[in-house]
Protein backbone atom coordinates (compact mmCIF):
# COMPACT_ATOMS: atom_id res chain seq x y z
CA UNK A 1 0.00 0.00 0.00
CA UNK A 2 1.54 3.31 -1.03
CA UNK A 3 1.04 6.97 -0.30
CA UNK A 4 -1.92 8.04 -2.40
CA UNK A 5 -3.11 11.27 -0.84
CA UNK A 6 -3.26 14.24 -3.21
CA UNK A 7 -0.63 16.98 -3.08
CA UNK A 8 -0.77 19.89 -0.65
CA UNK A 9 1.63 22.17 -2.49
CA UNK A 10 0.49 25.77 -2.41
CA UNK A 11 -1.52 25.57 0.82
CA UNK A 12 -1.29 28.93 2.53
CA UNK A 13 -2.13 30.62 -0.79
CA UNK A 14 -5.53 28.94 -1.08
CA UNK A 15 -8.37 31.05 -2.40
CA UNK A 16 -11.30 31.95 -0.15
CA UNK A 17 -13.84 29.18 0.09
CA UNK A 18 -11.33 26.36 -0.49
CA UNK A 19 -9.30 26.48 2.74
CA UNK A 20 -11.45 23.84 4.45
CA UNK A 21 -10.72 21.36 1.66
CA UNK A 22 -7.00 22.16 1.95
CA UNK A 23 -7.02 21.58 5.68
CA UNK A 24 -8.89 18.31 5.21
CA UNK A 25 -6.28 17.14 2.71
CA UNK A 26 -3.48 18.01 5.12
CA UNK A 27 -5.19 16.24 8.01
CA UNK A 28 -5.82 13.15 5.88
CA UNK A 29 -2.17 13.04 4.86
CA UNK A 30 -1.09 13.37 8.50
CA UNK A 31 -3.50 10.61 9.54
CA UNK A 32 -2.09 8.30 6.87
CA UNK A 33 1.42 8.74 8.20
CA UNK A 34 0.39 8.32 11.84
CA UNK A 35 -2.28 5.63 11.36
CA UNK A 36 -0.99 3.51 8.48
CA UNK A 37 2.75 3.87 8.83
CA UNK A 38 3.11 4.44 12.56
CA UNK A 39 5.18 7.63 12.26
CA UNK A 40 4.92 10.83 14.24
CA UNK A 41 4.35 14.00 12.19
CA UNK A 42 5.67 17.43 13.12
CA UNK A 43 4.27 20.68 11.66
CA UNK A 44 6.99 22.37 9.64
CA UNK A 45 7.66 25.83 8.25
CA UNK A 46 6.98 26.84 4.66
CA UNK A 47 8.96 29.27 2.53
CA UNK A 48 7.34 31.84 0.24
CA UNK A 49 9.49 34.20 -1.86
CA UNK A 50 12.52 33.20 0.17
CA UNK A 51 10.93 34.08 3.51
CA UNK A 52 10.22 31.49 6.18
CA UNK A 53 6.80 31.17 7.77
CA UNK A 54 8.45 30.79 11.19
CA UNK A 55 8.66 34.59 11.30
CA UNK A 56 12.42 34.85 11.87
CA UNK A 57 13.93 37.31 9.37
CA UNK A 58 17.32 35.61 9.69
CA UNK A 59 16.09 32.02 9.42
CA UNK A 60 18.95 29.85 8.14
CA UNK A 61 16.67 27.06 6.88
CA UNK A 62 13.60 28.78 5.42
CA UNK A 63 10.81 26.29 4.86
CA UNK A 64 12.90 23.32 5.96
CA UNK A 65 12.56 22.99 9.74
CA UNK A 66 9.88 22.19 12.35
CA UNK A 67 7.82 24.98 13.87
CA UNK A 68 9.03 25.36 17.45
CA UNK A 69 5.61 26.34 18.79
CA UNK A 70 3.61 23.53 17.13
CA UNK A 71 2.86 20.22 18.79
CA UNK A 72 3.79 16.85 17.33
CA UNK A 73 1.05 14.49 16.15
CA UNK A 74 1.95 11.08 17.64
CA UNK A 75 1.87 7.67 15.93
CA UNK A 76 -1.61 6.17 15.91
CA UNK A 77 -3.40 9.53 15.80
CA UNK A 78 -6.82 9.36 14.16
CA UNK A 79 -8.12 11.57 11.36
CA UNK A 80 -10.07 13.63 13.90
CA UNK A 81 -6.97 14.09 16.06
CA UNK A 82 -4.85 14.98 13.05
CA UNK A 83 -7.48 17.46 11.90
CA UNK A 84 -7.60 19.11 15.30
CA UNK A 85 -3.83 19.45 15.46
CA UNK A 86 -3.45 20.79 11.91
CA UNK A 87 -6.27 23.29 12.39
CA UNK A 88 -3.87 25.09 14.72
CA UNK A 89 -1.18 25.34 12.03
CA UNK A 90 -2.96 25.61 8.65
CA UNK A 91 -0.56 25.41 5.74
CA UNK A 92 2.25 23.80 7.72
CA UNK A 93 4.54 21.34 5.98
CA UNK A 94 4.52 17.71 7.07
CA UNK A 95 7.82 16.73 8.68
CA UNK A 96 8.95 13.39 10.10
CA UNK A 97 11.31 13.08 13.07
CA UNK A 98 14.38 10.95 12.33
CA UNK A 99 16.00 8.57 14.81
CA UNK A 100 12.91 6.83 16.15
CA UNK A 101 11.49 4.33 13.66
CA UNK A 102 14.08 5.17 11.02
CA UNK A 103 17.36 6.93 10.22
CA UNK A 104 18.11 8.27 6.74
CA UNK A 105 20.96 7.64 4.29
CA UNK A 106 21.08 10.60 1.89
CA UNK A 107 22.87 10.78 -1.48
CA UNK A 108 22.61 12.79 -4.69
CA UNK A 109 19.48 12.05 -6.72
CA UNK A 110 21.36 10.56 -9.69
CA UNK A 111 23.29 8.25 -7.39
CA UNK A 112 20.17 7.27 -5.50
CA UNK A 113 18.23 6.40 -8.64
CA UNK A 114 21.08 4.23 -9.97
CA UNK A 115 21.53 2.57 -6.60
CA UNK A 116 17.81 1.87 -6.26
CA UNK A 117 17.71 0.09 -9.63
CA UNK A 118 20.77 -1.99 -8.69
CA UNK A 119 19.36 -2.86 -5.27
CA UNK A 120 16.06 -4.00 -6.75
CA UNK A 121 17.89 -6.21 -9.23
CA UNK A 122 19.98 -7.68 -6.41
CA UNK A 123 16.87 -8.38 -4.38
CA UNK A 124 18.06 -6.32 -1.42
CA UNK A 125 15.50 -5.41 1.24
CA UNK A 126 14.32 -1.85 0.76
CA UNK A 127 12.33 0.63 2.75
CA UNK A 128 10.80 3.91 1.63
CA UNK A 129 12.92 6.21 -0.54
CA UNK A 130 12.14 9.93 -0.90
CA UNK A 131 13.31 12.45 -3.49
CA UNK A 132 13.73 16.10 -2.44
CA UNK A 133 13.52 19.14 -4.72
CA UNK A 134 17.14 19.94 -3.82
CA UNK A 135 18.13 16.82 -5.74
CA UNK A 136 18.73 14.40 -2.88
CA UNK A 137 17.58 10.80 -2.42
CA UNK A 138 16.71 9.75 1.12
CA UNK A 139 16.78 6.03 1.95
CA UNK A 140 14.94 5.21 5.17
CA UNK A 141 16.88 2.63 7.18
CA UNK A 142 16.75 1.16 10.67
CA UNK A 143 17.48 3.48 13.62
CA UNK A 144 21.06 3.61 14.77
CA UNK A 145 22.59 4.15 11.33
CA UNK A 146 23.84 7.64 12.15
CA UNK A 147 25.80 6.34 15.14
CA UNK A 148 27.19 3.27 13.38
CA UNK A 149 27.97 4.85 9.99
CA UNK A 150 31.67 5.66 10.60
CA UNK A 151 32.32 2.12 11.78
CA UNK A 152 30.40 0.58 8.90
CA UNK A 153 32.30 2.65 6.33
CA UNK A 154 35.58 1.66 7.99
CA UNK A 155 34.78 -2.05 7.90
CA UNK A 156 33.72 -1.80 4.27
CA UNK A 157 36.88 0.07 3.30
CA UNK A 158 35.12 3.32 2.39
CA UNK A 159 36.24 5.41 5.36
CA UNK A 160 38.91 7.30 3.38
CA UNK A 161 36.80 7.79 0.25
CA UNK A 162 35.39 11.19 -0.70
CA UNK A 163 31.71 10.22 -0.69
CA UNK A 164 28.73 12.53 -1.04
CA UNK A 165 26.83 10.43 1.48
CA UNK A 166 25.18 11.77 4.62
CA UNK A 167 23.27 10.12 7.42
CA UNK A 168 20.48 11.78 9.40
CA UNK A 169 19.68 10.59 12.90
CA UNK A 170 18.12 11.70 16.20
CA UNK A 171 17.31 15.39 16.25
CA UNK A 172 16.94 15.64 12.48
CA UNK A 173 13.71 15.91 10.48
CA UNK A 174 12.82 15.25 6.87
CA UNK A 175 10.02 16.85 4.90
CA UNK A 176 7.35 14.29 4.05
CA UNK A 177 5.69 13.95 0.64
CA UNK A 178 3.75 15.73 -0.69
CA UNK A 179 4.83 18.85 1.21
CA UNK A 180 6.89 21.62 -0.33
CA UNK A 181 10.44 22.01 0.96
CA UNK A 182 12.10 25.38 1.16
CA UNK A 183 9.87 26.86 -1.54
CA UNK A 184 11.62 24.70 -4.17
CA UNK A 185 8.80 22.25 -4.79
CA UNK A 186 7.30 19.09 -3.32
CA UNK A 187 9.09 16.08 -1.91
CA UNK A 188 8.00 12.84 -3.59
CA UNK A 189 8.37 9.10 -3.07
CA UNK A 190 10.62 7.08 -5.36
CA UNK A 191 9.59 4.08 -3.30
CA UNK A 192 6.48 4.58 -1.19
CA UNK A 193 5.98 3.24 2.35
CA UNK A 194 4.57 -0.26 2.71
CA UNK A 195 3.15 -1.95 5.82
CA UNK A 196 6.10 -4.33 6.25
CA UNK A 197 8.84 -1.70 5.84
CA UNK A 198 7.45 1.54 7.27
CA UNK A 199 8.19 0.64 10.90
CA UNK A 200 10.84 -1.99 10.14
CA UNK A 201 13.12 -0.57 7.41
CA UNK A 202 16.30 -2.44 6.45
CA UNK A 203 19.58 -2.19 8.31
CA UNK A 204 21.90 0.44 6.83
CA UNK A 205 24.71 -2.10 6.32
CA UNK A 206 22.60 -3.91 3.70
CA UNK A 207 22.39 -0.83 1.47
CA UNK A 208 25.54 1.05 2.34
CA UNK A 209 27.92 -0.92 0.14
CA UNK A 210 25.91 -0.23 -3.01
CA UNK A 211 25.39 3.43 -2.15
CA UNK A 212 29.08 3.96 -1.35
CA UNK A 213 30.21 2.20 -4.52
CA UNK A 214 27.97 4.26 -6.81
CA UNK A 215 28.87 7.47 -4.95
CA UNK A 216 32.53 6.69 -5.55
CA UNK A 217 32.00 5.84 -9.22
CA UNK A 218 30.01 9.04 -9.69
CA UNK A 219 32.82 11.12 -8.19
CA UNK A 220 35.38 9.38 -10.39
CA UNK A 221 33.51 10.12 -13.62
Amino acid sequence: MGFTIGGTRGIGLIRPGTRRRGRTTEATAVAEYTGLWGWAVVPGARAVAGRCSCGSPGCERPGAHPLDFAREVPPGATLAEAGGAWAQVPGAALMLPVGRTFDVLEVAAAVGRRALVRMERMGLPLGPVALTPEGRCQFLVAPGAAVSLPGLLYRMGWDDADLDLNCLGPGDHITAPPSDRGGRGPVSWLRAPEPDTATAPPEARLLLGTLAYICHRSRAC
